[in-house]
């Protein structure tokens, strides 16, 4: 028996075909209107419905790219079950590079949503009713915010088996027990019994190779682990190491100034060990920036001008720290194995920078 067409915003999409879908979401000040842009790969045969979708803050970019990369992949013409891609959901905040909607407000904070509500409200009602309602499982993409650059790393609230599952296998070095904020994606789809999880790599309004790389080869080893695409041939290779973070904490400047970073992005940091320095212009009083906690840094801010209380460094904390510090070595073994002898990405958790 053939299997049903998938229905989205009034488009069937036969089995065993892919579609591009634009979702109307809203016009501009013009009235030209303004669309979702959403790629539906419906298989031949039965599986999971997952959803991909990047930019839900409109300047983070890193996940369309990510979303572009996935849909390229030559397994997908083997898909059982059925890949939502949505690549930009924030259309608006992406057209203007910005983390936000036109009102200032913050998109992953308005679901489940209202149809007659703000902007943000009857944008999530819309992602909600015309393609949540329908999927079985979702990834979602992030990057940190301007200036901060994140370890790729995973969130996930854990208590569900099947997300802790798709966090797993995911791959990235790190995954974070992480709550879930009102209003957001993550918390609407949980509250829903619907297994998400969300990768977090790199920084706003910047590419970043290795982090998008490593993005798509995560999304592929979901898929897999899912059973929507075939398994490699050959013998399996092992399972790419992740290390799950008890909590973590935000690192705050003390004073206003100049800050010269100490710790890199990736590094283990123990207790009272100094992560940074503020200095006023002149030198006349500089203070240390020193780690509350144990852990691995997962966030550092690029940007040197910071005022007091500002958000500097993020370190996740862990039960075993020299085995979150194995994950994070074989993260690196991994990331140079896949480029080129001639050309070697330089990042800041890169141990050949000390």
């Amino acid at each position: 028996m053939a299997r049903a067409p998938f229905e989205i915003a009034g488009t069937e999409i036969k089995a065993g075909t892919r579609q591009t879908v634009e979702v109307p979401v809203a016009k501009l000040y013009t009235h030209t209107p303004l669309h979702i842009p959403v790629e539906v790969v419906h298989g031949r045969r039965n599986g999971p419905v997952l959803m991909v979708c990047g930019a839900i803050h409109g300047d983070e970019i890193n996940g369309v790219e990510i979303v572009r990369r996935v849909l390229t992949n030559s397994a997908l013409r083997h898909l059982r079950g059925t890949l939502v891609a949505v690549p930009i959901v924030n259309i608006f905040g992406f057209v203007q590079r910005t983390r936000y909607l036109p009102d200032r407000r913050d998109l992953n904070r308005c679901f489940p949503g209202s149809e007659t509500g703000s902007l943000g409200g009857r944008i999530a009602y819309l992602l909600r009713t015309q393609i949540m309602e329908r999927v079985t499982h979702i990834i979602d993409l992030h990057t940190g915010a301007i200036h901060r650059f994140n370890l790729p790393q995973i969130r996930a609230e854990l208590k569900n088996s099947e997300t802790v599952r798709m966090a797993e296998a995911f791959g990235a070095p790190i995954i974070i027990n992480s709550g879930l904020r009102e209003g957001s994606l993550r918390a609407y789809a949980d509250s829903q019994d619907i297994p998400v999880i969300t990768f977090e790599g790199g920084e706003a309004l910047r590419f970043d190779d290795v982090v998008i790389g490593s993005g798509v080869k995560g999304v592929i080893r979901v898929m897999r682990e899912l059973e929507m695409i075939p398994a490699k041939k050959g013998p399996r290779a092992p399972r790419k190491r992740s290390e799950t973070a008890a909590n973590s904490q935000w690192v705050r400047a003390d004073i206003d100034g100049i800050m010269r970073p100490v710790a890199r992005l990736g590094q283990k940091v123990r207790k009272g060990q100094r992560l940074a320095m503020v200095a006023d212009p002149f030198g006349e009083s500089e203070t240390a920036v020193v780690s509350p906690c144990s852990g691995i840094v997962i966030c550092v801010n690029n940007l040197p001008l910071v005022n007091e209380g500002e958000a500097i460094y993020h370190v996740a904390r862990f039960d075993e720290l020299s085995e979150a510090e194995k994950a994070m070595d074989y993260f690196r073994s991994s990331y140079e194995g896949d480029v080129g002898d001639d050309v070697v990405p330089v990042h800041p958790w890169d141990d050949r920078q000390k």
